[in-house]
């Protein structure tokens, strides 16, 4: 199956931000609904990603050949799977860098917005933030603990973990 220019660019998308799920590949390629990227995804990629157990979506490894793109993330073997290497977007980075660690007490969205705005001058929206803290738990490396509301904290010392920004 010979994929045009588009739906390599895209499986590219997928290789990098896998794990992965229908609304930021929305985001990614502009469309209108998680629907229109699961048709896509069906019609054009069929035969190189799947979904894992929980849904997500993740690239096979004859696509991670077809595309010059590094892996979302990186495991390393001994490990029990614990992420190695994360590559993600400038925000999640950011989020990983100023994210209580993993003995410390796992801290609210709000806080880690607070965080971002004074160590990096920036000022993200919450919900942007959310969602940069669930893909980096979808990834394994940001654990939830529920209490009054979800707080998040790493799953893995940061000296532990390399993380590369993606474009």
């Amino acid at each position: 199956m010979t994929l045009s220019e588009e739906a390599t660019e895209r499986l590219a998308d997928v290789v990098e931000l896998q794990p992965t799920k229908n609304s930021e590949l929305q985001e990614r390629w502009d469309m209108e609904s998680g629907s229109e990227v699961h048709q896509y995804l069906e019609n054009e990629l069929s035969d190189y990603y799947f979904r894992d157990d929980n849904s997500l979506i993740r690239a096979t490894a004859e696509a991670n050949d077809l595309v010059d793109v590094e892996p979302g993330i990186e495991s390393d073997p001994e490990d029990d799977g614990v992420p190695s290497r994360i590559r993600v977007p400038e925000l999640q980075s950011q989020i990983v860098a100023v994210l209580a660690g993993p003995d410390e007490e796992s801290e609210s969205v709000v806080s880690v917005v607070h965080k971002l705005r004074d160590e990096y001058d920036v000022d993200p929206e919450a919900e942007d933030v959310r969602s940069g803290l669930q893909s980096l738990r979808r990834k394994g490396v940001v654990e939830v603990e529920y209490r009054t509301v979800p707080t998040f904290r790493l799953t893995v010392d940061r000296d532990e973990l390399e993380v590369a920004v993606s474009d």
